[in-house]
């Protein structure tokens, strides 16, 4: 399976690429990270939750970079392990400038393994979209946040919460309900929903009525 896609930042490439190597910023933002360390140079390990269809659980993975070419990009090895099977990613994230930002791309190959396998080809690659999306949203919100001098004098610059998993896992919903249904599918199932509730409050008003 291939991840892959880009995204415009309004930062400075230095600011982005400082960021893409910052554990805390990336535990605010990757979608069900509970943890995010370094453990050497170019090196992170973490814990994640991770939902896929019926699919769930807790994965201890490792992430590795090499080729490090600051502020271009580099080259990573991600791996994770948990009951629900394993993953393995390799590829590469680059970043150029543009319009007076940066422009983010990667390439990301992946494999899975075990019950998490079993959910579908679709499906999967469509988790996977989502959950880069929604990645790259959390990134955006933490580095495009207004600057110290932005602030009450005095007082730091407070970092953007990152979202709840409630509100994660709304977006997860609506993101995978556009990637796996076509729009005039979603139009008319969106119709046929309104038309069997006011069905059902019809229903409701005449045995209230009776």
């Amino acid at each position: 399976m291939k991840i892959e896609g880009e995204r415009h930042f309004n930062v400075p490439r230095e600011r982005l690429f400082e960021a893409l190597l910052d554990p805390e910023i990336l535990a605010r933002t990757l979608p069900g990270c509970e943890k995010l360390e370094r453990t050497g140079d170019d090196r992170f390990r973490g814990v994640l939750n991770i939902a896929i269809g019926p699919v769930k659980g807790k994965f201890q993975g490792s992430l590795e970079l090499s080729d490090v070419d600051p502020p271009n990009g580099y080259h990573m090895v991600v791996k994770g392990q948990g009951p629900s099977g394993f993953m393995k990613g390799e590829g590469d994230l680059s970043l150029a400038e543009a319009d007076g930002g940066t422009i983010l791309t990667y390439v990301i190959d992946a494999q899975v393994g075990g019950r998490m396998a079993a959910v579908g080809q679709r499906l999967m690659e469509s988790s996977a979209k989502v959950v880069s999306q929604q990645g790259l949203d959390g990134l955006a919100a933490q580095v495009e946040a207004p600057p110290a001098g932005a602030v009450v004098e005095g007082e730091a610059p407070a970092a953007p919460a990152p979202p709840s998993q409630a509100k994660m896992a709304v977006g997860f919903a609506g993101g995978l309900w556009k990637e796996m249904i076509p729009a005039p599918a979603r139009r008319l199932l969106a119709i046929l929903g309104w038309v069997l509730l006011g069905l059902g409050f019809g229903w409701w008003l005449r045995g209230f009525a009776g």
